[in-house]
């Protein structure tokens, strides 16, 4: 019986792969001297079987997948030529050498004609063996050489037109002005696109955060904290998104482009308009296939949005841009669905909501209160939680306001890129609690970075007098009893107080009882009489004189024009 040789793909010397080789003839001593003969390993070659009969030779050839066959012409069961034309069909590119005792130019046309270009007599030459496998091992490496260079070009062919198709998205997402026609997609893209339905849509994962639930966002309840993923698990996570598309919207679609940017998988499709209900049927599969990652992510979800489809490439920016908006419908609608319709607008009047917010955050800040700004977040979100209908779009656009009214406030170093950074955190939030959790924890990070710096020896006593003025300007205060209050004689106390704030305690304190009489005039049917005494004076004519000053115009005129 023939035998298998241990053999795996080693690299030689010169990171050339070793030739396997296998030899068959019928004759045991034969073989045995085809195998003394060279000297394997210093030719870079392997003998990885032997055969005593050409049904053993077919079989070792199919399992072994050598690179050159060496074969008698004439052994039982099965010629050494019906062998050559049998593994010729198992592989065209194998290359043979026969060996014969005969001399019969008849064998040798009939090899010939099967692809045999090498024919040796025994006796074995051991000079004309290694000639013969020098010249099969240089055909060889030039084959390999240029079957890679030839699926190097085709690799580089693929990766320039999936770069293509990638910087389509890109454009899409980036300029969704950018012209778009079905030429465009040919031409300049490489897509298959031909009439029908273009259409966009795109898958969102969500990891949502940790919330501590129980009592108000006070620095030690009800904050939140975005969970920790890998680079790697998101990576994992991204591709499995992409290869679930593929396989479920591939198979009615003429063209599928994908692009992952970060948490997001972006798609465009084109399709005949008959698979339509097919298409739809393959996105929610696609969805529910999804969900089956979070037996091994934990948290996780998914939402997939989908544009509206268009006989016309012109537009699909459009159809991607609604995608866009949709997928922020999770909010409310909840993750696990296919997007596909806007909620009604809300009859929020954010303006106004907004307003209120900046009074409440911009007396946390001066007061720097991470109790009061948290109040804050949880009036804003008391009212989206009470509004009958409103929009995901709505709430992200909300949150994103309030955040750069705070960085206004607090005076925030690069106000831009920190609020930027600030819209990828709530980008990653699948449900109104996370996003108004994260604009709490926004909050509480600054404004306790505030207090840090106010809590030195110098700002502390002005911080303290600022926040029991904001809590005492309707009672009569005066300069000594809040330099008392701080622990500090009045002369140094007045100096400190000028040098921190810019103006003297006098003028602060005015101002403060002027800003609240503003509000109480433009918010209340208080008589001007009880706002008086509601800021701390019981002159109404002193304290019209100081509103007029301070306002340009008298309380009564003030509350026309603004009330």
């Amino acid at each position: 019986m023939g035998k298998f040789l241990h053999s795996n793909h080693v690299m030689g010397t010169e990171n050339m792969e070793i030739l396997k080789v296998v030899i068959a003839d019928d004759e045991v001593r034969i073989c045995q001297l085809i195998q003394a003969l060279i000297d394997w390993d210093s030719m870079g070659m392997k003998v990885v079987g032997i055969a005593h009969n050409g049904e053993e030779a077919c079989e070792m050839v199919r399992q072994t997948q050598p690179d050159i066959l060496i074969t008698d012409i004439r052994m039982p069961g099965c010629s050494g030529l019906e062998l050559v034309k049998r593994v010729k069909e198992l592989d065209s590119a194998l290359e043979v050498i026969i060996i014969s005792g005969y001399a019969h130019f008849e064998y040798a046309q009939q090899a010939i004609s099967y692809g045999v270009g090498h024919y040796l007599l025994k006796p074995v030459n051991k000079g004309e063996l290694t000639a013969t496998l020098q010249k099969l091992q240089k055909k060889i490496g030039e084959r390999k050489e240029s079957e890679l260079n030839h699926q190097e070009l085709v690799n580089k062919a693929k990766r320039d037109d999936d770069h293509l198709r990638a910087n389509l998205i890109d454009r899409l997402l980036d300029q969704p002005d950018m012209p778009v026609s079905q030429d465009t997609l040919t031409s300049i893209y490489h897509l298959k696109a031909r009439q029908g339905v273009y259409q966009a849509f795109c898958v969102k994962v969500d990891y949502g955060r940790k919330i501590i639930s129980g009592g108000r966002m006070d620095g030690t309840t009800g904050l939140a904290g975005a969970r920790e993923i890998s680079s790697t698990s998101s990576e994992i996570l991204m591709e499995k998104v992409r290869e679930v598309l593929e396989r479920n919207l591939k198979k009615d679609s003429r063209e599928l482009v994908l692009l992952i940017r970060d948490d997001y998988c972006y798609g465009i499709l084109n399709y005949p308009e008959s698979e339509k209900e097919s298409i739809r049927r393959s996105m929610k599969s696609s969805l529910t296939q999804m969900e089956i990652q979070k037996n091994m992510f934990q948290h996780v979800s998914f939402s997939m949005a989908v544009g509206a489809a268009y006989k016309e490439a012109e537009h699909l920016a459009d159809s991607m841009q609604e995608a866009r908006k949709l997928i922020q419908e999770r909010l409310v609608k909840g993750d696990g669905r296919v997007l596909d319709c806007l909620g009604k607008a809300s009859e929020i009047q954010e303006s106004e909501l907004l307003k209120k917010y900046l009074r409440e955050i911009t007396h946390a800040v001066e007061i720097s209160s991470i109790q009061n700004a948290a109040e804050a977040v949880e009036d804003l979100q008391d009212t989206v939680n009470k509004a009958k209908e409103i929009r995901g779009s709505e709430i992200f656009e909300l949150v994103y306001a309030a955040a750069d009214i705070f960085a206004a406030s607090i005076r925030i170093p690069e106000r831009t890129a920190t609020v930027e950074e600030f819209r990828k955190q709530c980008d990653k939030c699948g449900k109104i609690e996370e996003i108004f959790s994260c604009l709490g924890d926004f909050q509480k990070k600054y404004i306790q970075e505030q207090a840090e710096r106010y809590e030195t020896d110098t700002i502390r006593p002005v911080r303290k007098a600022k926040e029991y003025i904001q809590n005492h300007f309707s009672d009569p205060l005066t300069l000594e009893e809040v330099s008392e209050i701080v622990g500090l004689s009045t002369a140094y106390f007045s100096a400190l107080f000028k040098k921190t704030e810019g103006e003297g305690f006098a003028k602060y304190l005015i101002n403060v009882r002027m800003e609240q009489a503003k509000l109480l005039l433009r918010e209340s049917n208080l008589p001007v009489t009880e706002i008086c005494r509601r800021v701390g004076y019981n002159d109404p004519k002193h304290f019209t004189h100081t509103f007029e000053k301070a306002a340009g115009v008298k309380p009564s005129t003030y509350r026309k024009l603004y009330g």
